[in-house]
């Protein structure tokens, strides 16, 4: 009885030497998956930071990554000077601007 119960439990060779491609779907799965819910967004966010960045100009309304609200007066590549308050200006480098703000009066 013992001596069948070995011979049932190995299984075959045919059965378990499957591998191959076949181990790596799953994987390949996973990375699908990571790609589209987290990579390609974070992507598409990086490039939209990047057009916002490029078409900043004189009088625009933005805020910085520290959470200050303030207008353009002045642009260089790397930095950018902002009025706060009257005649309170700050300069900071210019990917600390998260984006453009919402005017406080919509029109309409």
């Amino acid at each position: 009885m013992i001596d069948i119960a070995y011979a049932l439990g190995t299984g075959g060779g045919a059965s378990g030497e499957g591998g191959g491609f076949g181990a790596f779907v799953p994987l390949i799965l996973m990375f699908a998956i990571f790609y589209f819910l987290l990579i390609r967004p974070q992507q598409k966010k990086q490039k939209l930071h990047r057009q916002v960045l490029s078409s900043l100009k004189k009088g625009d309304r933005v805020i910085t990554s520290g959470g200050l609200y303030g207008r353009i007066t002045g642009i260089t590549d790397t930095v950018v000077t902002l009025e706060i308050s009257e005649k309170v200006r700050v300069k900071v480098g210019r990917g600390n601007i998260a984006g453009l703000a919402q005017s406080e009066n919509p029109k309409g």
